[in-house]
């Protein structure tokens, strides 16, 4: 009897541990992390021929972004199959995880931080040909507190919508759905106010260091809103499928960090290009 327990409780142990004998996730050999890369290097050979204007420029960039979506796609539903499916995403796993998106966020922080640095170079130090002053002399300046304010108003809006809806998931209540609503619609809207703001621009990317920067930040930002926007509708799929739960909705939680880190952008953006770069 006693060795019968014996046996039963390692055999407990092994399935607990994904028959590895750890906690640890080995992960299978899969071609999309090698696919992926090309792929995405020949997306940037796309953005860039696009921006230098060369023949089938176009083209290369939309192949090279269609190809992109599949190919990560098909690669986080190996994902979602191994946590969701195959149980290997065990307590220490999460925390490797976490950690790893952690540093994907600083890694975002840093980008954005070049972003600043090149904005206030440029004001802090204008050149002679700009008159020395900042903004330059007879530029057309926005308004921060029409189109920029209302959209700062929705999207900390939308930071409390996310975390009323990953509240609703913790606590197992019915408010989840509406909290995942109530964020992409916050962000399409948010979207939306931005590409007005962008078509009724009174200067474009070329005009000046004030329109490069200008566009440069707020476009990068914007595209991180719509990356943000797509996390966030596929964790509202998933949660509608059942791979979520009070105790294990890892993918939710980053979907949050990325849109809560999306909203510290947006207000540094607010505060500096907008309203201080209007002064």
């Amino acid at each position: 009897r006693q060795t019968f327990s014996s046996s039963l409780n390692t055999s407990l142990l092994q399935i607990s541990n994904n028959g590895y004998g750890h906690s640890f996730h080995l992960v299978t050999p899969s071609p999309w992390p090698i696919i992926t890369s090309f792929v995405a290097f020949n997306f940037l050979i796309g953005v860039v021929a696009y921006m230098h204007r060369y023949i089938g420029g176009g083209f290369s960039l939309i192949l090279g972004l269609i190809l992109l979506v599949i190919s990560m796609g098909i690669w986080w539903r190996d994902v979602i199959r191994e946590s969701t499916w195959q149980g290997n995403h065990t307590f220490k796993v999460q925390r490797g995880l976490r950690i790893g998106f952690a540093l994907f966020i600083l890694s975002e922080v840093m980008f954005f931080f070049s972003v600043f640095w090149s904005f206030f170079h440029s004001s802090l130090s204008p050149s002679v040909e700009l008159g020395s002053v900042w903004p330059p002399v007879g530029f057309p300046i926005l308004n921060p507190w029409h189109v920029p304010f209302l959209n700062t108003l929705v999207l900390l809006m939308s930071g409390v919508t996310i975390t009323l809806a990953h509240h609703a998931i913790v606590n197992s209540t019915k408010l989840s759905n509406v909290g995942f609503l109530a964020t992409v619609i916050l962000a399409v809207f948010f979207t939306g106010l931005q590409v007005f703001e962008y078509v009724y621009a009174p200067f474009e990317f070329s005009d000046g260091i004030y329109g490069s920067t200008f566009f440069f930040s707020t476009g990068f930002h914007g595209f991180h809103v719509f990356v943000g926007t797509c996390f966030i509708i596929v964790c509202w799929i998933r949660f509608n499928l059942g791979h979520f739960n009070s105790s294990h909705h890892l993918g939710f939680e980053f979907a949050a960090w990325y849109w809560h880190f999306v909203d510290v952008v947006w207000l540094f953006l607010f505060a500096s290009i907008y309203w201080w770069g209007s002064i």
